[in-house]
């Protein structure tokens, strides 16, 4: 299993509270308030009802925590380890309003966020025999971007930029508007801080060679054709990392991946992977 970076608490913390407010809506949990007493405790275990690979235990244990600390947490696996169905995630212990009023929002944190690292994982294992990487995009769920790029790195992808700040991306709107590849890549160039990378998104061959002349190292091929990918990648001799986008799916991305391309960035992976089936199970008292 890979390092993962770690999110910091106070990060999955304020988002977790987003949620949590969110399904309480003006008054609580009047279902669980109503039919439960209070002091009532319950035990329950988190368990997987699929296999994959697992994401987004800090977040469910946040949401068990918040809603108001009265929640003990046990974990038994860690993001990006392999779970089979069957396989207990977590027990969970404590006031028992508090855990079914949590129960909702710790699942949907690890459902869907256990989806998309175990989709990423599908096309990763796909090119492993390749050299080329696996990346998500900036087409992610409002407010959840740190939390699904977290998920893709969970199974064993990359992250492209995290927002319009941290690097420069000339798409074909920014050519269109300024004029032409050139005077884009200038205008950037004459700007931009000598930390912050540069890549140019072509429509065609043409195009990318332009990107060549003027020393672009990063280049996104935009819809290419498996054909044209095989070409720019015998124009390009290794100068400049070479990036497909547009059109990736489950079944395409070995051949694209085995064009030589550098990298492969699609929106699947963040914005249609199937969400993961987890369960709370409560513990009846008296049951073996």
């Amino acid at each position: 299993m890979m390092k993962l970076p770690a999110i910091p608490k106070l990060i999955t913390e304020r988002t977790v509270i987003a949620a949590l407010l969110e399904d309480y809506g003006r008054s609580g949990d009047i279902t669980s308030s109503y039919t439960l007493s209070t002091g009532q405790t319950a035990e329950a275990c988190i368990v997987a009802r699929e296999d994959g690979l697992l994401c987004g235990v800090d977040y469910a244990e946040a949401a068990f925590r918040l809603s108001g600390g009265n929640v003990s947490w046990e974990k038994k696996f860690t993001d990006g380890e392999r779970v089979r169905k069957g396989d207990i995630i977590a027990t969970v212990s404590g006031d028992a309003i508090e855990m079914l009023s949590s129960e909702r929002v710790a699942l949907n944190y690890l459902g869907h966020l256990s989806g998309i690292s175990s989709y990423t994982n599908r096309f990763v294992e796909i090119i492993r025999h390749t050299g080329a990487k696996m990346c998500c995009t900036r087409k992610t769920t409002p407010g959840l971007r740190l939390a699904e790029k977290y998920a893709v790195k969970c199974g064993g992808g990359s992250n492209h930029r995290f927002g319009l700040d941290d690097a420069v991306l000339i798409k074909d709107n920014h050519i269109a508007v300024c004029g032409s590849i050139k005077e884009a890549v200038l205008s950037v160039r004459a700007q931009i801080g000598h930390l912050v990378s540069l890549e140019i998104e072509v429509d065609t061959l043409p195009q990318m060679r332009e990107a060549l002349d003027l020393g672009v190292g990063v280049i996104l091929l935009d819809n290419f054709s498996i054909d044209d990918l095989c070409q720019a990648v015998a124009v390009n001799k290794g100068a400049a990392k070479l990036e497909a986008s547009g059109g990736v799916s489950i079944n395409n991305v070995k051949d694209i991946a085995e064009t030589g391309i550098d990298y492969i960035s699609s929106s699947k992976i963040t914005m249609s992977a199937p969400a993961f089936d987890f369960g709370l199970d409560i513990k009846i008292k008296g049951a073996e």
